[in-house]
């Protein structure tokens, strides 16, 4: 089976992985997003799957948009790919690109679909507080994650998982879910399933604006938050003039304190400070301050002389 690999990110870089080493399976070529700046010196940067590509000798094209990239578009052609294979690849393929490969464009979305259709799926799963989602592999579409579905698989959410976490479960099951998707659909084994689309869900993208800690919002409801927006964009308090980044949480089956107001530190305990919310108490066990490393939350507050009484904002 010949294939051509799309994709960006880390989550995407198991499944090519995955195809380079199988033996059935010939990678012809690579898509992925241009080098984009990172960091603080903004140093242009290969994507994860530019990296592992060029270690392996992969032809790899990066177009700004490969719907308009009448050039690479000629070049898939004369591939003669059975199917292309996308992965957090990042951009919209045209009917034109659509049409190439013999089997179709299989995409690995990570959601149960039609539920969280859009960018951030893994990230909508744990704020909303969802047991389970999964994986599904589609034949893509023009409408985005509207296509008909070929294998769903579960994956259960722990109470303390975050995004990053569930990202890494998502790819290392994906591989396995789409080579089956492949040798499925090319012996006819796997039939394709129309969505029902009047029960789809849309998983909005996330922004830095959204960030931000309300404490007067349930302990549950915080705690969801802080795992599924780790690590990106990630989630902040202030406390006095400072911007402290929120890494991880701890839901304790505990009254509130009486008289505590939404944001107030009532305890500073080994395992973390206990803050007072809306409904309970939220222990807040792994913080970021400005100018330092990722800590453990009593021993910043500590260090920082912040006291029981003090208050986030």
């Amino acid at each position: 089976m010949k294939i051509v690999f799309l994709g960006t990110p880390q989550i995407a870089v198991p499944s090519l992985q995955y195809f380079i080493e199988k033996q059935n399976i010939e990678v012809l070529a690579v898509i992925t997003q241009p080098d984009r700046p990172s960091g603080r010196g903004k140093k242009l940067t290969p994507p994860p799957v530019k990296v592992l590509a060029q270690e392996n000798n992969l032809d790899v094209y990066q177009p700004l948009s490969i719907k308009k990239d009448e050039e690479l578009i000629s070049k898939l052609k004369d591939m003669h790919a059975d199917v292309f294979i996308t992965v957090a690849f990042g951009q919209i393929l045209s009917q034109e690109v659509l049409d190439i490969p013999r089997l179709g464009v299989i995409n690995l979305h990570a959601s149960l679909l039609p539920k969280y259709r859009g960018p951030n799926p893994i990230q909508w799963a744990i704020i909303n507080g969802d047991k389970v989602t999964g994986v599904t592999t589609m034949l893509s579409t023009i409408g985005v994650d509207e296509g008909p579905m070929l294998i769903k698989k579960e994956i259960e959410i722990d109470n303390n998982m975050n995004s990053e976490q569930l990202a890494q479960e998502i790819s290392t099951i994906g591989p396995q879910v789409l080579y089956d998707s492949i040798i499925g659909l090319n012996n006819k084994s796997i039939t394709p399933e129309p969505q029902v689309h009047e029960n789809a869900t849309y998983a909005k993208k996330l922004k830095k604006d959204d960030s931000a800690i309300n404490w007067t919002e349930d302990s549950i409801t915080i705690h969801n938050k802080i795992r599924g927006m780790h690590p990106w964009p990630g989630t902040y308090t202030l406390i006095g003039d400072l911007k402290v980044k929120i890494i991880e949480s701890e839901v304790k089956n505990k009254e509130n304190v009486k008289n505590a107001d939404p944001g107030e530190i009532v305890g500073i305990i080994k395992s973390g400070v206990e803050v007072a919310t809306g409904d309970s108490i939220l222990v807040v066990k792994q913080v970021h301050p400005p100018g330092k490393k990722v800590m453990d939350a009593a021993s910043w507050c500590n260090g920082a002389r912040i006291n029981t009484g003090d208050k986030f904002q």
